[in-house]
């Protein structure tokens, strides 16, 4: 969940980053006095994501600043609109321009991959899901972008559920410990709510996984004969998540497969930034003003 504290947290240090010492720009170019309006505008169509984030920005550099969302997180928008209306000191404004929109840009890009994701699969029970390949420190943004998209969250954490992925197993099998009585043994010592879900690359691992009465099974880079297969041997005795080899051209075929949940890695590693812009327009009180 993102909250107002982790909102201001990051781009608190956001702004830091940009301006350790203020804006050297605006502080000696822009007069004191200057009046700014700005409107967020799309380049493109997309999804909207960080409304509170961008609000965020101008706020903490400038509580003066008043900062008007046209649109709510999650709502589809055209090429054209007016996404957000800020108006304040043309200082702060220019100041918080750059951090504002690097967050809005890239969790509206987020949303809309997600968006289209969901779209291919809609007329399947399949969920879309994120992963954990998310930007290191942003994982509450970028999943708040997620949902907003129409996706769904994994686990937030490691400590949130046991996940035993292909590495876990191999270090099991090379400790010639049973699978099955491993996961069993983890299942009773894990609290009554804890979630398991396990990770499997065949279809003959599904038996001993289900065996130990786990909660969700992923079946990893398999075939779409396979995912059939799978979804078949599972029979409903455990969520069915598919993951990897996902992409805007194979999630549709993959949903049909009958699977519960598809993972998607590239929504959160490989989503491009939307194409936002803030139209600046200053009003010069004085005649010491820059022109234009």
């Amino acid at each position: 969940m993102l909250t107002q504290a982790t909102i201001d947290r990051t781009v608190a240090a956001a702004l830091e980053e940009d301006a350790p010492w203020g804006d050297l720009t605006s502080e000696y170019l822009i007069p004191e006095s200057s009046v700014a309006r700005a409107d967020l505008v799309a380049r493109e169509q997309g999804v909207f994501s960080g409304g509170a984030v961008f609000e965020a920005a101008f706020r903490l550099t400038d509580p003066q600043v008043e900062v008007q969302l046209i649109v709510e997180d999650g709502e589809w928008f055209e090429a054209g609109a007016v996404l957000a209306v800020v108006t304040g000191s043309a200082r702060s404004v220019l100041t918080a321009e750059r951090i504002g929109l690097n967050f809005v840009q890239r969790m509206s890009g987020i949303a809309t991959l997600t968006g289209r994701y969901v779209a291919e699969v809609a007329h399947t029970n399949a969920r879309i899901a994120d992963t954990r390949k998310t930007t290191p420190l942003l994982r509450a943004f970028e999943r708040h972008a997620v949902v907003n998209g129409g996706g769904r969250n994994h686990r937030f954490s490691l400590s949130d559920a046991v996940m035993a992925k292909d590495n876990h197993l191999a270090v099991l099998a090379h400790k010639h410990a049973s699978v099955t009585e491993a996961l069993r043994a983890a299942k009773s010592r894990l609290p009554h709510t804890a979630h398991i879900e396990v990770e499997v690359d065949r279809l003959d691992q599904i038996e001993p996984v289900l065996a130990a009465g786990i909660d969700t099974i992923m079946l990893d880079n398999f075939s779409l004969d396979d995912l059939r297969t799978g979804v078949g041997i599972v029979a409903g005795r455990a969520t069915v998540e598919a993951s990897g080899g996902v992409s805007l051209e194979t999630v549709r075929t993959i949903a049909e497969t009958g699977v519960d949940v598809i993972s998607v890695g590239a929504l959160t590693h490989s989503a491009r930034a939307l194409d936002l812009g803030l139209d600046v327009r200053i009003d010069a009180p004085t005649d010491t003003a820059p022109r234009r």
